[in-house]
């Protein structure tokens, strides 16, 4: 059996974590979960630094940003991991309460996999990450290394 690859959540709010923590857990998923709080801790654990120097496993087999997040926001880490081309093909996925075109356009551009509106009602949220979860965590295969 293949080692369960971690599930890297970056996201400011107490509230939208633990709803995003507890959709996964719903959605019966075993992958562990990394929550951070920020843009600078999610690099930090994507490239083994800071608090996250001494982490051994692997990539994470989907990143969950939120874009509305202090000191480095989601987008900012989007555009580092494709210009990155060790992250250029980590599935990002966009989970926001932004509605706002540019931010949608901008995303899409940066080359997120998905972008998903955080939706008022909590069922609808439990739902979409439920979907992504299974999705990016269980059924996405890695690209294999040319």
């Amino acid at each position: 059996m293949t080692e369960l690859r971690t599930i890297l959540l970056a996201e400011d709010s107490p509230f939208d974590a633990e709803m995003a923590i507890d959709a996964l857990r719903d959605a019966n998923l075993l992958n562990p979960v990394v929550h951070v709080n920020d843009g600078v801790e999610a690099l930090d654990y994507l490239y083994r630094r800071g608090a996250f120097a001494g982490r051994t496993d692997g990539d994470p087999s989907v990143v969950l940003l939120d874009i509305k997040m202090p000191r480095i926001d989601g987008l900012e880490v989007l555009a580092e991991m494709r210009k990155d081309e060790k992250l250029r093909t980590l599935p990002v996925v966009i989970l926001s309460s932004s509605r706002e075109e540019a931010d949608l356009v901008r995303s899409w551009g940066l080359g997120v996999n998905a972008y998903v509106v955080k939706p008022v009602d909590v069922d609808q949220f439990f739902d979409a990450v439920r979907t992504l979860g299974r999705f990016w965590a269980v059924l996405n295969e890695p690209l294999e290394a040319n």
